[in-house]
C-alpha cells in the first residue's frame, strides 16, 4: 500500500552503531522513528526532519524561488509536504485539468483520443506522453524558471528539454524523498560527490540535484571530485583514507559510471577502505552509450569490497530529466526501520507507477516485465503522465527496473510522438 509501508521497528545493529558514536542521541530517535502501527511516508520524513533539526539541519528547502501563485501548484506543494493518500486522485485530476488548459500541445494529444477533464474519473485514465516527446516539443505549462536537458543516449542524439516553471516543486520533492531514503537515521554526513557542478553543467538535472542536496544536507567539507579535467581520483582516495582514519561516516554520491572508474583504479592499484559504520553510497544512472557495463550485483559487491560499505547502505537512485521526482532503493530505510524485504524502487506518495505492455500499453500484472509509466504530481508544470522506454516489473510496494527497452521505440511510443507533432 503506497504511503503506509513503515511498520513499528526495533533497534538494529546500524542504529546501535549510531548511538555508540553519539551517546547523547536518544534511543527512541534512532531505534524507532515512530511508534504508530503504520507510518505514512510523510510521518517518516517529518520524524527524520525533526532529527535533522536537533542537529541544526535545515527543515525547509532553500529560498529564492519564484513565487507560486497558481492555486493548483500550491496544492501540489502542500500534498508533497503532507501527503494524504486518499487525495491523490483528486490532486491528479486537478493537475490534468490544469495541464489540458495550459498546454495546447498536450490538449490536442488528448483530444485525438477523445479524452478531456470531463471524461476521466481516475488518474489511470490520464493520457501518458512518451519521454521522446520532450526531444521534439515544448511541454511547459508556463515560462520555465529552469530548463534541464537530457544527456542523450548516443553521440549526436537530439536532447530532450524539460522546463520547470516552479522549481520549488522539484526541490521539495527531491529533499523530502532523499531524506527518507538516504538519511532515515537523522545523521548529518559529509558528502563526496562524483558529478560535475552546476557551473560546469548548468542544464543538468543531476548536477542541480546534487548541489541542492549538498547545500541542504551536506556537512562541512562536502565537495565535488569531478571538474573540467575529469575525475580527481587521487584526491578522492586521499580523502577516503583521511575519513577512514578519523572514523567519520561519509556519504558518497555520483553516477554509476564515475564509480566504476574509481573502482577500476582501486582494483588495479590495490587501495581499499573500511569506511566507518553509518557510511553510505548513492549511485544513479546506467552506462548509456558506453562500451563497458557492470551488473548491479557486481557493483554492490565491489562497493562493499573497496569501500567497506554494506550493500544495504548502497542505494540506487532512478530518475530522469523528464520527471520532477526520483525513486530510491528501499534497503537503507528498511535497515533503519528493522525490516527485511527484497531490494526495489520505492514510490513516493505523490507518484503512481504502472507497468504496461510495450505494444498495447495495457497494464500488466505483478511480476510481468513491461514499460514503466509514471504519474508524477511534481510534473505539474508540464505533463504529469510520462511513458518511459525503461523496462521493469512490479514488486512489493514499488518496482524494479531492468534497463532500456531494446531496439526502436515501442509501437505505442511511436504513435503518440507522431500525434503530438501533428498540428504544432
Amino acid at each position: 500500500m503506497q504511503g503506509r509501508c513503515y511498520a513499528p521497528v526495533r533497534a538494529t545493529p546500524a542504529c546501535a552503531a549510531l548511538r555508540r558514536r553519539d551517546p547523547g542521541r536518544r534511543k527512541s530517535d534512532v531505534a524507532c522513528l515512530g511508534r504508530n502501527p503504520l507510518l505514512t511516508f510523510r510521518d517518516f520524513a517529518n520524524r527524520t526532519l525533526d532529527l535533522h533539526a536537533d542537529g541544526g539541519w535545515p527543515t525547509a528547502i532553500p529560498g529564492g524561488y519564484e513565487a507560486v501563485t497558481e492555486p493548483v501548484v500550491e496544492r501540489v506543494l502542500n500534498f508533497i509536504r503532507e501527503p494524504q493518500q486518499q487525495e491523490f486522485d483528486r490532486r491528479s485530476l486537478e493537475v490534468f485539468a490544469f495541464q489540458y488548459e495550459r498546454n495546447s500541445t498536450y490538449q490536442r494529444f488528448c483530444d485525438r483520443r477523445g479524452i478531456t477533464p470531463d471524461t476521466v474519473s481516475s488518474w489511470k485514465e490520464i493520457p501518458a506522453v512518451p519521454t521522446s516527446a520532450f526531444k521534439l516539443l515544448d511541454l511547459s505549462c508556463a515560462p520555465p524558471e529552469q530548463v534541464f536537458l537530457t544527456s542523450g543516449t548516443s553521440q549526436g542524439a537530439e536532447r530532450g528539454r524539460h522546463g520547470f516553471p516552479w522549481l520549488e516543486v522539484y526541490d521539495t520533492s527531491l529533499l523530502t524523498n532523499f531524506s527518507a531514503h538516504l538519511l532515515p537515521d537523522g545523521v548529518r554526513l559529509r558528502m563526496l560527490i562524483l558529478t560535475p557542478t552546476p557551473d560546469l553543467l548548468p542544464t543538468s538535472s543531476l548536477a542541480h540535484m546534487m548541489e541542492v542536496l549538498r547545500k541542504a544536507y551536506g556537512s562541512e567539507g562536502s565537495t565535488y571530485f569531478i571538474g573540467d579535467k575529469g575525475i580527481d581520483i587521487p584526491g578522492l582516495l586521499q580523502t577516503l583514507g583521511e575519513i577512514e582514519a578519523r572514523q567519520e561516516p561519509v556519504c558518497l554520491l555520483g553516477s554509476s559510471f564515475a564509480f566504476v572508474h574509481v573502482l577500476d583504479v582501486c582494483l588495479a592499484d590495490g587501495p581499499s577502505f573500511r569506511l566507518p559504520d553509518g557510511s553510505r553510497l548513492m549511485d544513479t544512472g546506467g552506462f548509456k552509450g558506453r562500451s563497458r557495463e557492470v551488473s548491479r550485483g557486481e557493483l554492490l559487491r565491489l562497493y562493499q569490497k573497496i569501500f567497506g560499505i554494506p550493500q544495504a547502505f548502497c542505494v540506487n537512485e532512478y530518475g530522469m530529466t523528464e520527471m520532477g521526482s526520483q525513486f530510491y532503493d528501499n534497503t537503507l530505510s528498511d535497515q533503519v526501520l528493522g525490516r527485511s524485504r527484497p531490494r526495489f524502487k520505492q514510490i513516493p506518495p505523490w507518484v503512481r507507477t504502472r507497468i504496461v505492455d510495450p505494444a498495447t500499453l495495457e497494464e500488466l500484472p505483478e511480476g510481468k516485465v513491461g514499460l514503466l509509466t509514471h504519474y508524477d504530481l511534481a510534473n505539474c508544470g508540464s505533463v504529469m503522465a510520462v511513458e518511459t522506454e525503461d523496462l521493469g516489473y512490479k514488486i512489493e510496494e514499488g518496482f524494479e527496473i531492468l534497463g532500456r527497452a531494446p531496439g526502436a521505440e515501442s509501437r505505442g511510443c511511436s504513435l503518440t510522438v507522431e500525434e503530438l507533432q501533428e498540428n504544432r
